[in-house]
């Protein structure tokens, strides 16, 4: 088969045994997200709005796209520019590593650094999310382009339930437990939806990071961390919270343990989120909460080469 196009690059990501990090009990396993052509999970959702866009006339032909992002979401709407034919501006915190700034660039996007509020480089808060996303409301005023939105975009979630179908059809057997970090909510919950339909007892368990846990009704203590992307410090627009379980706590020095454990024993180089969920997979067999021979599905959300 030959693929029309980038686009049809994107999704049906393969799943990955992580047999020699966690040999058992039960098996982890992980969707290889940084495999799609912009390197993350974000591709789905960046393809799944910019063509609902266009189907429904809010983005016309060749009108610039404009959005806040962390790099992730970023390239995924570059690859998805690139092909249909539309300008992209990216507004992003100047605290999001410079790789993620040269990918973007070299896929032809225009990228707007926006000075950190209370964040230090590598660490991004949500304040400095809000101020990139306030810089991307202004740039799409004035540009005339269109404003991705993705926190409020519907799209994103319908895009990752695909996801969850592919984890079914690829696992070949009931999932026990979904274990996923939480930016927009849409990978989290548009899986988590589609393995609970199947699998009720799925127990789906978020990621977040130790300090900023609002999800595990905390009061955020610690705003920055290494876990870009992700724990924002905020609830996303989106939010299920019938759909979580439990939250696991992964710290700095966890993530980079983690990180390097992939990189070294499994081949897998991967971003700090990803090493996050791996981490929080661990923690939860560990628990012995699970079946002996629970099946984990998590998510590997990025390449470390945007590091």
């Amino acid at each position: 088969m030959i693929a029309a196009s980038a686009l049809d690059l994107i999704g049906s990501t393969p799943l990955v045994a992580l047999d020699r990090v966690w040999p058992g009990p039960g098996r982890l396993v992980a969707k290889a997200e940084f495999l799609q052509p912009g390197g993350s999970v974000k591709d789905r959702a960046a393809r799944a709005i910019l063509l609902a866009a266009r189907r429904d006339g809010r983005l016309a032909h060749r009108t610039p796209v404009v959005e806040m992002s962390s790099g992730n979401m970023g390239a995924g709407l570059a690859v998805a520019c690139a092909v249909l034919g539309h300008p992209l501006f990216v507004a992003m915190s100047a605290g999001n590593s410079p790789e993620r700034v040269k990918m973007l660039e070299g896929l032809g996007a225009a990228v707007v650094l926006v000075p950190q509020v209370d964040g230090v480089p590598g660490q991004v808060t949500g304040a400095d999310v809000e101020a990139a996303a306030v810089a991307a409301r202004d740039l799409a005023k004035e540009t005339g382009g269109f404003y991705v939105d993705q926190f409020n975009a519907v799209e994103g979630i319908a895009a990752h339930e695909q996801t969850g179908i592919e984890i079914l059809e690829q696992a070949g057997r009931r999932v026990d437990a979904w274990v996923a970090a939480v930016g927009s909510g849409c990978s989290f919950v548009g899986v988590a939806r589609r393995l609970r339909a199947a699998n009720p007892a799925t127990r789906c368990m978020v990621v977040e990071p130790e300090g900023s846990r609002p999800l595990a009704g905390e009061t955020v203590r610690k705003a920055r961390h290494m876990l870009q992307g992700t724990g924002y410090g905020r609830t996303p627009p989106h939010w299920d919270a019938s759909l979580m379980d439990a939250s696991i706590a992964v710290s700095d020095e966890e993530a980079v343990h983690w990180r390097n454990r992939l990189a070294h024993e499994e081949g897998l180089y991967i971003g700090y989120s990803a090493a996050a969920n791996v981490c929080a997979a661990v923690k939860l067999m560990k628990s012995g909460k699970l079946r002996p021979d629970a099946l984990v599905v998590t998510l590997l959300c990025d390449t470390g080469l945007k590091y």
